[in-house]
């Protein structure tokens, strides 16, 4: 009986000796991947058009859309275990052009990991904005990119700029532009519009970056129009139709961060 147990104990450490290893992590914290983090204009459940569709608001207001821009930055990613990764300042600035299809998104290489939230402000920080203008480049260059996104007499970013039109505008242009930007102020204190996204990935896809998805992970977020004229504020177009300071900006820019929501992920 002894010389038969041993056997089965010798086998049975065989096949312990041989199983695979699994203590390898599934992420590379040290490798870095690619991140999409996509926007999509809309408005309620329809795709944003400019010029030719007619939309309306929360006052039963209809307005068409001209021209929309706004810029993201200063990225940050919550992996599924709680640690942050803050992506680089000169790498997490970006311009979202609705004319323009290849400014859609804000693309960028963060460690491998599976994460559950990602966070951005909308607009440009206050050391950006009163930064030498050498320093301020790609889509923050006032001279190319960001071209009507800055303000000279306020030495400061226009952080989202929405333009349009509505009959009920009580001018002859019937025009309505809301430029929202404001950081505090530099040579005097101004209105500080600068505002805080955060999106919960959990419910409709956490984002699995790897350095092997060549093309990146792919985060589709919505952004709807229609939730900056209802908010935390209503903006009636017949009343607020021109915002062009920080001070008049406040009130718009306290419905903006709502306006973002998380639809699905692209793994």
């Amino acid at each position: 009986m002894k010389k038969i147990f041993f056997a089965i104990i010798t086998i049975a450490t065989i096949f312990t000796s041989c199983k695979k290893e699994t203590t390898a992590p599934e992420y590379n914290p040290a490798v870095m991947g690619k991140i999409n983090v996509e926007f999509d204009n809309v408005v309620g459940s329809t795709n944003l058009q400019l010029n030719t569709g007619i939309y309306t608001n929360s006052s039963s207001q209809q307005y068409k859309v001209t021209q929309l821009k706004y810029f993201v930055s200063n990225f940050k990613f919550t992996r599924v275990d709680g640690t942050e990764y803050v992506v680089p300042q000169d790498q997490s600035y970006f311009l979202i052009d609705e004319s323009n299809a290849a400014r859609d998104k804000a693309s960028m290489n963060i460690p491998e990991g599976e994460y559950k939230t990602v966070s951005f402000i909308i607009g440009v920080d206050s050391l950006r904005n009163t930064r030498d203008v050498s320093q301020r480049t790609g889509d923050l260059d006032v001279t190319a990119a960001a071209n009507g996104m800055y303000w000279s007499w306020n030495s400061g970013y226009i952080f989202f700029r929405l333009e349009g039109t509505s009959t009920v505008i009580p001018s002859a242009a019937q025009t309505f532009q809301y430029h929202i930007g404001g950081f505090g102020g530099f040579s005097a204190p101004t209105a500080n519009n600068i505002r805080t996204v955060t999106l919960d990935l959990a419910t409709r896809g956490t984002a699995k970056v790897k350095a092997s998805k060549v093309n990146g992970v792919d985060v589709h977020n919505l952004v709807d129009v229609n939730k900056v004229f209802n908010g935390v504020n209503t903006m009636n177009l017949t009343t607020s139709f021109n915002v062009h300071s920080p001070t008049a900006g406040a009130t718009v820019a306290a419905n903006l961060p709502a306006i973002f929501s998380h639809d699905h992920t692209h793994n």
